[in-house]
């Protein structure tokens, strides 16, 4: 995908947070720490690994192709990805009021290891939380939903 038509997605799939330019997905994917992973036309997911941890950047699905299993793919791609690159364990934020997306997340083995309060702002102005969420991805973890 393009960084124009990964902006367009990023820019269907949601707006809290605010969606990413052409311009931030340029630059993102000239980082050869990250990876880009695509689900066809209807998602992705962007994320990095350095220094024994991964990063999920961002996960976009098109609202039309939501609840057929692609951001559980895509997450699960990103956790054997980020074990490839040497990561032992991988964060993520999620918006607080993302009930589908902390589904998804709480399925892949993510817990919540912190809050940053009023972290995002809405198009409507209310502020909502950001949660920290952490896998451990070291052999002696529980990997059994990947």
């Amino acid at each position: 995908m393009t960084p124009e038509a990964l902006a367009a997605l990023h820019a269907r799939a949601f707006t809290t947070p605010r969606p990413w330019s052409a311009d931030e997905f340029t630059g993102w994917l000239a980082d050869p720490l990250a990876f880009l992973l695509v689900e066809g036309d209807a998602g992705f997911l962007l994320g990095r690994a350095v220094a024994g941890e991964a990063e999920l950047l961002t996960l976009a699905v098109a609202p039309e192709a939501r609840g057929r299993g692609l951001g559980q793919r895509l997450v699960a791609r990103f956790l054997y990805q980020a074990r490839l690159r040497g990561a032992e364990e991988a964060f993520l934020e999620v918006a607080e009021d993302n009930a589908p997306a902390r589904a998804v997340y709480a399925r892949a083995g993510f817990v919540e290891t912190g809050r940053r309060r009023g972290y995002y702002r809405t198009p409507e102005g209310r502020v909502v939380d950001a949660l920290v969420l952490r896998r451990v991805l070291t052999n002696g973890a529980d990997n059994s939903s990947i």
